[in-house]
C-alpha cells in the first residue's frame, strides 16, 4: 500500500518563521507611545501566508524582559512579497529597547 504524498505547501505552513523575515525600528511619539514601524518579507518561492502573528518584547537597560505583546498583521503575504506595518504601544516603565 502506498503512502499519500505530501504537498510542498504543507511543510511550509508548519514553519513560517523560516520564510518570513521582519525588520523595523521604534521611536517615541509626542504622547509617550512607542511606535513600531517595520516590514514583513516572505522569502518562500511558492507559499503564501496570511494573518501573521508578531511578538513584540520590551527590555530594560540591563536586558531584563519587561513585557511581551502579540500583534497580528491582517495581510496576505504572497511569495516574494513585502508588507509594511505600524503599531503603537504604551511601553512599560523602564523600557530601553524593543525587539
Amino acid at each position: 500500500m502506498r503512502r499519500p504524498r505530501k504537498t510542498l505547501a504543507r511543510p511550509r505552513k508548519r514553519i513560517p518563521i523560516v520564510f518570513i523575515t521582519v525588520s523595523g525600528h521604534d521611536k517615541r511619539n509626542l504622547i509617550g507611545q512607542t511606535v513600531v514601524k517595520g516590514t514583513l518579507n516572505n522569502n518562500a518561492k511558492i507559499s503564501s501566508f496570511k494573518d501573521v502573528d508578531l511578538e513584540i518584547s520590551f527590555y530594560s537597560k540591563t536586558g531584563a524582559l519587561l513585557e511581551k505583546d502579540k500583534e497580528t498583521i491582517y495581510e496576505t503575504l504572497a511569495p516574494g512579497d513585502s508588507k509594511n506595518f505600524k503599531t503603537k504601544y504604551f511601553a512599560p516603565k523602564g523600557t530601553d529597547s524593543v525587539a
